[in-house]
Order: C-alpha cells, then structure tokens, then sequence
C-alpha cells in the first residue's frame, strides 16, 4: 500500500505541475504562447507519461474522481479510497507549492491576481460561464473520462492502449472546457493551487469536488450497466 500511496502522490504532483505549470508558466509567455492547445496537451501528456509509469503500481488515478468512479464501477475496493484520496491531495498540494515558488521567482508576479490557473466560474470563469454551466460541464465531462477510463482498462480491451486513450481524452476535456471552468475534472488538481490563490478561490471549491465526483460515479454506474454480460450477479 505503501508503494500504491506513494505512486499516486508522485502521479498527483506530476499532472498539477505539468498541467498548471503550463498555465501558469509557458501559456502567460508571450514569446512561447502555447494557449488553449497546448495547455491541454500538458495535461493530457502528464497522465499518459504516469500512468504509463506508475500504474501497473497503483493503477494511475491521480484523481479523486477517477479513485471514487472506479469504485462506483467495481474496480475499486471503498476501504482504499480514504488513503488514495488523501494521497492524491497531497501530491496536488505539493506541486502547487513548487509552481508557487517558481511562479514568484519573476519580479512582479502576482499568484492571487492571475488567477494561478484555479478553477472557477462565473466572474472567474474565463469566458464568464454561470455556476449552472460549470456544473454540468464538470459532471458530463467527468462522467465520460471515466467511461474512457474504464473502457480502456477492461481485461477485454486488452490494456495497451489505456495510457494513451486516457491521456487524450483529458487532453479532449480541456479543449472543451477551458472556457467555462479552466478545466477541473480532478479535485485534487483544483484543491492543488487553489489553496494558494484562497479567497473566491476557495469559497468556488466546492463545485469542482461535488461536479466531479457525480461524474464519476455516474461513469462508474454506466460502465458497469454497458460492460457487464446480462445475467451477472450484482455485487
């Protein structure tokens, strides 16, 4: 479990530094202006390059969503999930604090103005989409990562593929929804660099914990109605 927890972590901090360090980093670079595109790929290569790592150690969630979504699938045991949530927190937490140190590194930069790539909606929207919008962007989107997810990791799939298919499906999310959210899916990711901005911050949170969450459960829920031969006893 040890080995399991740590993977996670490491996985956790590397999906919040590549991907918000995008952000926050190269995309804010006039001469480099990766945009839109190239933050999504960040973050869509980060969990390919770590779940082709480390998953074969702890199955490469880095994600509360995903964590709780494999669950509502019956791939996941509910005594594990306390430990993996609190470990994929952390390693969010973690690579926050290594951007925030870089961030601040230049003269003049202001983490709590710009933003430091947290999630948001309505005002910190950054295309002024309602909570309403937020929330059902975040729900639909986490739902079908997970049904990516899922698929692409069933025995009967093969599982080669898995790493790939998953990293350009989050890769596809936040070319969607940038826009309206910045793109959560991943509680920890928010949590990670929100706690470094607080204020509106924090008090908007809690839309990118419950969002996902549903969204994955929802996943996990439809997966297991469309994998499942008819006749299989319900656990």
């Amino acid at each position: 479990m040890l080995k399991k927890l740590t993977a996670e972590t490491l996985g956790t901090f590397w999906l919040v530094l590549g991907g918000c360090g995008s952000a926050v980093l190269a995309a804010a670079f006039p001469q480099v202006g990766i945009g839109l595109l190239g933050v999504s790929l960040a973050f869509g290569l980060t969990v390919l390059t770590f779940a082709a790592a480390v998953g074969y150690i702890s199955g490469g969630h880095f994600n509360p969503a995903v964590s709780i979504g494999l669950w509502a699938g019956g791939r996941f045991p509910a005594r594990d999930l306390p430990a993996y949530i609190i470990a994929q927190v952390v390693g969010a937490i973690l690579a926050g604090g290594v951007l925030y140190l870089i961030a601040t590194g230049k003269a003049g930069v202001d983490v709590v103005a710009s933003g430091f790539a947290s999630n948001g909606y309505g005002e910190h929207s950054p295309g002024g989409y309602s909570m309403l919008a937020a929330l059902i962007t975040e729900v639909v989107l986490t739902a079908f990562f997970l049904l990516v997810i899922l698929g692409a990791t069933d025995r009967r799939a093969g599982g080669l593929i898995a790493p790939i298919a998953i990293g350009l499906a989050l890769t596809l999310i936040h070319l969607i929804s940038i826009p309206v959210t910045n793109t959560s899916v991943n509680p920890a990711r928010s949590t990670g660099v929100a706690v470094y901005v607080g204020g509106w911050a924090i008090s908007q949170l809690w839309l990118f914990w419950v969002a996902p969450i549903i969204g994955g459960i929802l996943g996990g829920i439809i997966h297991r109605f469309l994998a499942e031969p008819a006749g299989t006893p319900k656990a």
